[in-house]
């Protein structure tokens, strides 16, 4: 087993079985390859008129992953006379490609989700078309649906945010649009924050330059206002593994910077914009409740030493997680999580013209629905296409009942895919630490629990059972971890107390 390619062989297998064991289905239909051809013969026209407009001459800008070529939105901003800020996010037009109830569409409506396993993408859509033809790759004409918005940068933060807050004016089109940058998070994240160059596409132009600082400045405009309203910083230190030549070589954790939060505050923005555009017809909303668990909230404070309300708050929480990160950040990703799951899982709802249905608490928003992804999840291209219907005055695409069918399938399959995500993150780590059983580490206890105590170590950032030595030990407690074991096939890493 200490060939890379028999290494990379087992963790394929592993995804795969572990996808068919949650319910998805890896292989596309034979139907779809002729679909595809069909697409590739007959492409969409890309022909301004009067309800598509011709954007192609814009500074365009996509920020994603590295390796990321599912692109789904790009960006743009424009300072106008009066101080204010007109965003305009141009998601992809997937919905031109992949015409309801065709074989693609039906693969995609039962898996509702690409699913990352680390060792391979397990795409909704066929990578000819996600990654490819509706895409939207640097330097191509794409068919997109835009989602404008006007900030007011210098707004008061007690203004009501349900109600869109900052957001002055919006609206929703079509449009024929062109990436002219193709930009990464990690690059643009460390320019923007001033701890690195700027990456060479940057550099290279002025006007590239002003429009992202712009984006940036909005964009911390809006998370401050959702901060001050109740929006949860919260770190749920994701740790990705790095892939070389076949072979997982180490995990590396994510961290958020300026770029990361730039795309996150403009989709939450043009999310709660699609939201309200919605209103008056039935349509899928993302929401993630009033926490049921609030007094488990009120004492996971109290073992803190903080204090929270007897009532859910929102902006209480936040407060408390904020003044926690100050003062212990070596503990702040254990306290997430905890935060995390008291909260419990987001999901998606029907939501008909007047019902009054709960808002998304962790984001501090009343409206909100997913509508910026629709490469990667079917809510989106679903979202997508009752947009379109309501801008060509036609009625919806879904009946109440198919809507509610929906919802209650990407939920399902959301939760199946997290935790297909989460076991193969665990067998990657276990690959990645293989070799490196014996070492001696600096770690943090994060859970003392009737299966076992539990450590993280700090670098890498991952975490294992403390098989010996844990007894007297709490949460919290800093100890020196030996490694003496890794299974990958079950995804266990052991630690002995050193």
């Amino acid at each position: 087993m200490n060939d890379s390619r028999a290494f990379s062989i087992d963790l394929l297998a592993m995804a795969r079985q572990i996808m068919l064991a949650e319910g998805f289905e890896p292989n596309f239909p034979p139907a779809t390859q002729q679909q595809l051809a069909d697409i590739s013969a007959h492409p969409p026209q890309l022909v301004p008129s009067d309800k598509v407009r011709d954007l192609r001459g814009l500074l365009w800008s996509s920020i994603d992953n590295d390796t990321s070529r599912d692109l789904d939105q790009i960006e743009v901003a424009e300072r106008l006379s009066n101080g204010d800020v007109k965003v305009m996010v141009g998601i992809a037009d997937v919905d031109a490609f992949v015409a309801k109830d065709s074989p693609i569409d039906q693969h995609a409506a039962r898996e509702t989700t690409t699913v990352y396993t680390g060792v391979c993408n397990f795409s909704m859509l066929p990578e000819d078309l996600s990654t490819g033809a509706s895409s939207l790759l640097e330097n191509v004409d794409r068919p997109a649906v835009v989602i404008e918005f006007v900030v007011d940068i210098n707004v008061n933060v007690n203004v009501n945010i349900n109600a869109g807050g900052s957001i002055r004016a919006s609206n929703v089109y079509r449009a024929i649009v062109r990436n002219k940058a193709q930009l990464t998070y990690g690059a643009v994240g460390t320019w923007l924050e001033g701890t690195a160059a700027a990456p060479p596409k940057v550099a290279a132009s002025s006007e590239l330059q002003a429009q992202l600082k712009l984006q940036d400045e909005v964009a911390q405009t809006l998370k401050k206002l959702r901060y001050e309203h109740g929006a949860l910083n919260i770190d749920t230190s994701e740790v990705h593994p790095v892939v070389l030549n076949q072979q997982v070589v180490d995990v590396v954790k994510h961290e958020k910077n300026r770029a990361t939060e730039l795309i996150e505050d403009f989709m939450i923005a043009a999310n709660g914009v699609v939201a309200r555009f919605l209103e008056n017809v039935s349509s899928l909303r993302r929401i993630v409740k009033t926490p049921e668990h609030w007094d488990g909230m009120v004492r996971l404070a109290a073992a803190q030493g903080e204090e929270l309300p007897a009532e859910p708050d929102s902006k209480a929480l936040n407060d408390f997680l904020l003044k926690r990160k100050a003062a212990d950040p070596d503990h702040f990703a254990d306290l997430s999580l905890a935060v995390i799951k008291l909260i419990g899982p987001g999901e998606y709802v029907l939501e008909r013209p007047g019902d009054s249905e709960p808002g998304h608490f962790g984001l501090a928003v009343q409206d909100y629905t997913h509508s910026t992804a629709p490469n990667r999840r079917f809510a989106d291209m679903v979202t997508q296409r009752l947009i379109k219907a309501l801008l060509d005055g036609k009625p919806g695409p879904y009946s109440d009942d198919g809507l509610a069918a929906i919802a209650a399938n990407c939920t399902q399959k959301g939760d199946a895919a997290r935790k297909v995500e989460r076991e193969m993150s665990k067998r990657l780590a276990a690959v990645a630490m293989s070799h490196r059983v014996g070492e001696t580490f600096d770690a943090i206890v994060t859970g003392v629990t009737p299966k076992g105590t539990f450590v993280r170590v700090l670098q890498p950032h991952i975490e294992g059972l403390l098989a010996q030595g844990a007894q007297g030990l709490h949460v919290g407690d800093r100890v020196r971890a030996r490694l003496t074991r890794t299974d990958a096939q079950r995804g266990y890493i052991d630690f002995v107390r050193s």
